[in-house]
């Protein structure tokens, strides 16, 4: 079973995908400033899971052009499907890989550069899901700039990513 973190990961990006399920692309590629577009924060969170379960965790860069989606990389309004497609193929990519991560592992740093990564693996996989719920934030304030009314209201089905004893002591199993 994957670490608790993992499932947590996993939540999100379920909720991600409820959140923007309704989006057309012409929506999606409206830019709102000083608000990102929604088809560069899709594309921009693809870039941090490449950057950090493929690139840095493998060694292999499945889909180099979302680099361009990366931090303090100059505004863009991709088309939708193809943020979609980057992001959906670049997570199933990382999925095995996130399926490996054990409480030891957590703990330890990726090489960058020849030297450890500032933040460990777990650090970085809190990173990754507090991005994702911050940059779907933006994007309701977008829909609602936009004249959405159909927007989710509360956090969707946690039950499937429950608190258990299991995820403070380290274990990856779960009830339910």
């Amino acid at each position: 079973m994957p670490h608790p973190l993992v499932t947590q990961l996993r939540f999100t990006r379920s909720e991600w995908l409820r959140g923007l399920e309704p989006v057309t692309d012409e929506e999606a590629r409206r830019h709102l400033r000083p608000m990102n577009s929604i088809s560069w924060m899709i594309g921009h969170l693809a870039w941090q899971e490449q950057l950090y379960w493929l690139t840095r965790a493998q060694g292999r860069t499945l889909l180099p052009e979302v680099e361009r989606f990366g931090f303090g990389q100059p505004m863009s309004t991709p088309p939708l499907d193809e943020a979609w497609r980057a992001w959906r193929a670049i997570t199933a990519a990382a999925d095995p890989f996130l399926d490996t991560l054990t409480p030891e592992r957590l703990l330890t740093h990726y090489q960058v550069d020849g030297k450890p990564h500032r933040e460990s693996i777990g650090t970085q996989l809190q990173r990754v899901i507090y991005h994702y719920w911050f940059h779907l934030g933006e994007a309701q304030a977008v829909r609602q700039l936009l004249g959405h009314t159909d927007l989710p209201d509360f956090v969707g089905e946690i039950s499937k990513a429950p608190y258990g004893p299991e995820a403070s002591a380290g274990s990856a199993g779960h009830h339910g």
